[in-house]
């Protein structure tokens, strides 16, 4: 007996094909995803556990007051205790020189843009 040479596969074939891969492409994203769920809780009880073992070892190292940057100083508290009577003095001249500060640079960004505007051609 003869057989039969296969037949070229109908588009309905093929369609149904495509839709059996794609399904098991979902069905394993589904797995992979599941997988993930189940493990979110142990990575954030891991993640939550190193921080605070990182916590207390920065807390343990003991690192010295006096590493700290003169730059970090806040001008508004004062160590020395010989201005604690007298009010705190006026910040007109800070004032005002933030005032030109600004102006300058509010000039400055005028002329860039009409330096732009005539140089770009829109």
């Amino acid at each position: 007996m003869r057989r039969r040479s296969p037949t070229p596969a109908t588009p309905l074939d093929q369609k149904q094909e495509e839709l059996a891969r794609r399904e098991n492409q979902l069905r394993d994203e589904m797995q992979k995803l599941q997988r993930m769920i189940d493990e979110a809780p142990r990575v954030a009880e891991e993640t939550t556990r190193r921080q605070r073992e990182e916590l207390l070892h920065r807390a343990n190292e003991g690192g010295s007051r006096l590493d700290v940057s003169m730059a970090l100083h806040d001008k508004r508290y004062h160590d020395d205790g010989a201005e604690t009577g007298r009010r705190p003095r006026s910040l007109r001249k800070e004032r005002r020189e933030g005032r030109i500060v600004f102006l300058v640079l509010v000039v400055a960004l005028a002329v860039a843009v009409i330096w732009l505007a005539t140089h770009l051609h829109f």
